[in-house]
């Protein structure tokens, strides 16, 4: 394999620069001291990290907004990945329908599924209830954990499973013992992507939100209507550091490289 030249370092370094560089500033405006958005130059504050100890919608839609992606991405991974195992190991009819059907919100933009879920929603009398939120957020992420445990599922050798089933293990625990510990990197990358995707959700959120369900992206798009100042900021700063420790965790527990890349067969 060759290396980059000198050429593709400087695309490479310069594009990491444009993607880095925003993320820079918000955590630079979050320690300003200042009552407005500016830059900490000539003085930095824990200020507006206190404000959001003192602000009790946000903590509660940081709250909400972290249980919704737990259960959102526990059970998109959960549904998913039946579903990546027979898409991966057997032929049948309608195979690639199926598929396509399963990752069409990926390809819907999220203002029509927003009003979708919405018209959806009120017809069944559902609107406002947080099981219709967290049913919506599942549909949303339940793409993103399929394509990952998808990757991890094709080409899977079934060999370890036979095995298993022939010295009498049942068919789950052949499963339990023997598949799922083969997936598990698709299953781990699949999930941490749904719970990302659905803390960040927005969009389609706003549509389907109401006063008592309002996520974190909501509570922070509400604030900025109102008013501008470094809030917003101070929260940002802790969402990145918050995924950053997570991605961390992921790695020292896993393997980022395995969870991104898949094992190497």
């Amino acid at each position: 394999m060759e290396k980059n030249g000198f050429i593709g370092l400087a695309f490479n370094a310069l594009f990491l620069t444009f993607i880095a560089l925003p993320l820079a500033v918000v955590m630079l405006v979050a320690f300003t001291d200042k009552g407005f958005i500016s830059m900490p130059f000539d003085g930095a504050s824990f200020r507006w990290f206190k404000a959001i100890l003192n602000d009790s919608d946000i903590l509660d839609a940081i709250w909400l907004s972290t249980r919704l992606a737990f259960v959102a991405a526990t059970i998109g991974a959960v549904l998913a990945v039946p579903a990546a195992l027979a898409i991966a190991r057997y032929r049948f009819v309608g195979r690639g329908a199926l598929t396509s059907f399963f990752l069409s919100p990926m390809m819907i933009p999220a203002v029509v599924l927003g009003i979708a879920f919405l018209r959806f929603l009120s017809f069944l009398h559902l609107s406002g209830s947080l099981l219709a939120l967290t049913a919506t957020h599942v549909i949303v992420v339940l793409p993103y954990a399929l394509r990952l445990i998808l990757s991890a599922a094709v080409g899977l050798d079934r060999d370890a499973e036979r095995a298993a089933l022939s010295c009498g293990a049942s068919r789950f625990t052949a499963f339990r013992r023997v598949v799922l510990p083969m997936i598990k990197t698709g299953v781990a990358g699949g999930w941490l992507l749904s719970f990302i995707q659905s803390f960040d959700e927005l969009t389609m959120t706003i549509f389907v939100a109401t006063p008592g369900t309002i996520t974190l992206p909501v509570a922070m798009y509400n604030h900025i209507e109102q008013t501008i100042d470094p809030l917003v900021a101070s929260v940002s700063a802790v969402v990145i550091i918050g995924t950053v420790l997570l991605m961390v965790l992921l790695d020292r527990t896993i393997g980022l490289q395995r969870v991104l890349i898949g094992d190497a067969r």
